[in-house]
């Protein structure tokens, strides 16, 4: 009977585990930089209110 060596797949599924939650954390900053914003965290102004308003349209989320 042979003996088989699995690599430990610990370090995958950790990073496997960071990508994900990376990944699902910038989803919820774009939807609230696009949804919510309203220029409230822009420096210049209205400039990311003006920059993601189709974007608003787009997705059904009010703006006006």
């Amino acid at each position: 009977m042979a003996v088989v060596h699995l690599p430990d797949e610990s370090l995958g599924n950790a990073a496997l585990a960071a990508a994900v939650t990376a990944t699902i954390l910038l989803a919820f900053v774009v939807l609230y930089l696009v949804g919510f914003d309203q220029g409230a965290i822009s420096r210049s102004g209205m400039f990311m209110h003006e920059l993601m308003h189709d974007g608003r349209h787009l997705l059904g989320l009010p703006c006006h």
